[in-house]
């Protein structure tokens, strides 16, 4: 260890260590301070580049079991210093950033995979167990999660739920909420809660709702158990080219209505489908289509689908584009490649609408943003009977990482502000974090209000990620924090 971190007058690795009774699972060093300073949050790359790390932690702590979690928070909430969980730290919005300095609880060893209940169709793990390990393990067995976000080998089980995360399947297969069983988690005082694991109760509220998107605001989360699923016999798949945004929409929409599932549901742009199909004289909006179960249940389903399409003007391509992207679905290489250049500008913004107003909220933003990037792509790929996501892509390029950094804040102030506008939630699957927090009262109105109640009943001394979900951050401001960054 490089040194000794005191935070607020208080000795954190005097006092953790006789919390836990050793100091092995502590680390006070400047490069693990670092690496916990940043997460993969464009805005978060540009500080790096110029040398801003305005988010630094006192110390890192890797916990290796709940009791660890229950000890070390216990401590904290006695002292009154920070902590804020740590799952890989591939947030894109700054959830996991340490705001008020204390603990990063890095959970990254709390791996196992516990049991995996073949009769019962569950699997539980610990928090920090990655996505992708999981799937592996789960595929040898014979069963998949169904849960397939982007960032599968980058994030944890954990992570998923405490940011109320979704995955590309989501259209069939629902949400971490619907995925998510059971979890334990310790809240601030160290007290350790477990939900019931029962199919569905009807025995007040559901507690794992009260952890599950909370961004560690309520509760460390350290264990979860997962719906599984038996691999399916067969998948079809159908690209179709569709005349125009609007029809598209409209497919989508009857596709739900008519209570179609397919596992597979997006629908590009005319600007996205180049990138899309890896064609760049792509010249229509196209939809990947793809349904699963039995062959004749996959077939028939699929065969649903591009009737309805063909009732918008949809023309059939065959599956080749879908199939290929499917092999590349993790690929955030484009993305990578824009940020990790100082001048580099790339964003992605994900909102969610009815379908009575997501055609509105889509013209909007990619009008507005068409200023701030060279490209804007979009596309619509969680699909629900009520409505869908929107995602919107930025790519550009400024003179220098600080004018880059300013090109992205101004890229969610427009965004943020355009989603209010237009009546669309301003996160669809990736949290608040501090990208969104200047906007949350705005967008849940009332319901700010018993967030707070919650939590000061949970976390009275406010010790648990602490500038998140806008507990103690000062309303009247919509800028991100500057201070001391390089002018």
């Amino acid at each position: 260890m490089d040194s000794v971190s005191h935070c607020g007058g208080v000795d954190i690795l005097a006092g953790l260590t006789a919390a836990l009774g050793h100091s092995r699972l502590i680390d006070v060093s400047e490069t693990a301070r670092a690496a916990h300073a940043c997460d993969w949050w464009p805005l978060a790359a540009k500080w790096r580049q110029l040398g801003w790390l305005p988010y630094h932690p006192d110390v890192v702590v890797y916990p290796e079991t709940t009791q660890d979690v229950s000890a070390i928070l216990a401590w904290a909430n006695a002292h009154g210093v920070a902590v804020t969980a740590w799952g890989l730290g591939s947030s894109v919005v700054g959830q996991p950033l340490a705001t008020r300095g204390g603990i990063s609880l890095d959970l990254s060893r709390m791996d196992r995979i516990i049991a995996v209940d073949e009769r019962d169709l569950v699997v539980r793990v610990e928090a920090g167990v990655v996505g992708g390990k999981l799937e592996q393990h789960l595929n040898g067995l014979g069963y998949t999660l169904h849960h397939s976000p982007q960032s599968l080998h980058r994030s944890t089980v954990g992570g998923w739920v405490a940011t109320r995360a979704t995955g590309q399947f989501s259209t069939r297969y629902g949400g971490i909420e619907e995925l998510c069983y059971a979890l334990t988690a310790v809240l601030a005082d160290g007290s350790i809660v477990t939900t019931a694991a029962q199919p569905r109760m009807s025995v007040g509220p559901d507690l794992r709702h009260l952890f599950i998107g909370s961004e560690g605001c309520f509760g460390v989360i350290t264990e979860v158990a997962l719906r599984i699923f038996p691999v399916a016999e067969a998948r079809s798949y159908e690209v179709v080219d569709l005349p125009s945004v609007d029809r598209g929409i409209e497919a989508m929409r009857d596709i739900m209505a008519a209570g179609l599932k397919p596992f597979l549901l997006r629908f590009y742009d005319r600007a996205e489908a180049r990138h899309a199909t890896q064609d760049p004289d792509y010249a229509s909006p196209v939809m990947f289509l793809g349904c699963e179960g039995s062959v004749t249940m996959a077939q028939a389903e699929l065969e649903a689908c591009r009737s309805i399409c063909a009732r918008h003007g949809g023309e059939c391509r065959g599956p080749e584009a879908a199939t290929a992207w499917m092999s590349r679905r993790y690929d955030f290489s484009t993305i990578e490649s824009y940020v990790g250049r100082p001048e580099g500008v790339a964003e992605t913004i994900e909102v969610a609408g009815s379908w009575s107003t997501i055609g509105a909220t889509y013209r909007a933003l990619t009008e507005r943003l068409k200023p701030l990037a060279t490209e804007v792509l979009g596309h619509f790929s969680h699909t629900y009977t009520t409505g869908t996501s929107l995602y919107v892509i930025l790519l550009g390029n400024a003179e220098s990482a600080l004018a880059a950094e300013a090109t992205l804040r101004e890229i969610w102030k427009v965004s943020m502000e355009t989603a209010l506008e237009t009546g669309a939630a301003i996160s669809h699957h990736h949290g608040v974090g501090l990208a969104r927090v200047p906007y949350i009262s705005d967008a849940l109105g009332g319901g700010i209000e018993i967030l707070q109640r919650w939590k000061a009943a949970f976390d009275p001394n406010g010790i648990l990620n602490p500038g998140k979900l806008r507990f103690d951050t000062p309303p009247e401001s919509r800028e991100a924090n500057t201070e001391g960054r390089p002018a």
